[in-house]
């Protein structure tokens, strides 16, 4: 491949790479403004947004709610995906691959269609207007990251480590505790992370099965910007983008851990 060619192909790159964070680069700025509109150029730096949403009743309830959310939506999605997808990997089952097109399903269905379906279930069953029903909710929609990454580590675990723990008289379980676990954590570590950001970042659910008493902070913006637009959904906004490059962040080196773990370079 010739010089040319090579920067040819950083520059497509570095193009493709400039459209997709287009529209970061552009609000980020804008969060800092000390004016009231969304225009360029700044009318001045400031930290006025920031403070106005660290001194909201509304924007704090709202993080309050899409933490609770969002730990309840990764605990019961690592409950649920994990034995899901050591039983997909190691077991002998039938259907196997059946089986683990409706576990990806959430994640190839429209969310719009998931989520009508969810609350048509949940209404009858008393499980709307409240935060639990709402991680129940985003629990569907994060169980196929967590198999899916789960499953990854599980493609390269060495199956005589726990015929070994079995022999020296482990029992199945405290064999997975004590040898395929911690084997897999990084997997399981990255799955967590992204029930974690699929909970923090959805607003189609929060939508349909939330009340006003139950507002995260997606729905918070979604409201906001159609009844009251102000910077202080940018500053939201600047935060969110530096905690899902944090996610990601830590998603590249646990990653990187399992490979190492694996002996692959």
């Amino acid at each position: 491949m010739g010089r040319t060619t090579v920067t040819l192909y950083y520059f497509y790159g570095a193009l493709v790479l400039l459209f997709l964070l287009g529209p970061l680069l552009a609000i980020i700025p804008l969060s800092f403004n000390s004016g009231q509109f969304f225009t360029y150029p700044l009318q001045g730096f400031s930290f006025r947004w920031y403070e106005e949403v660290f001194t909201s009743t509304k924007w704090m309830r709202a993080l309050w709610h899409s933490i609770v959310v969002g730990t309840m939506c990764t605990f019961f999605s690592l409950v649920i995906g994990v034995p899901a997808a050591v039983a997909l990997v190691k077991s002998k089952i039938r259907y196997k691959a059946a089986i683990s097109v409706v576990i990806i399903s959430p994640m190839v269905i429209p969310v719009i269609v998931s989520t009508i379906g969810i609350f048509f279930f949940f209404a009858r069953v008393g499980l709307t207007n409240s935060l639990f029903g709402l991680a129940l909710s985003h629990t569907v929609l994060a169980i196929p990251f967590v198999v899916i990454s789960v499953s990854a580590s599980l493609q390269g675990y060495d199956e005589t480590l726990t015929r070994a723990a079995v022999g020296l008289g482990a029992t199945p379980i405290q064999a997975f505790r004590k040898v395929t676990l911690p084997l897999i954590v990084p997997g399981v570590t990255t799955g967590g992370l992204f029930a974690f950001a699929t909970s923090l970042d959805e607003v189609v659910t929060a939508i349909f099965l939330t009340g006003p008493a139950q507002r995260t902070l997606p729905r918070e913006m979604f409201d906001g910007l159609r009844e009251n637009i102000s910077p202080s959904i940018l500053s939201v906004a600047t935060m969110l983008v530096i905690l899902a490059s944090l996610l990601m962040i830590a998603v590249e080196v646990l990653r990187r851990r399992s490979l190492a773990k694996r002996g692959v370079t």
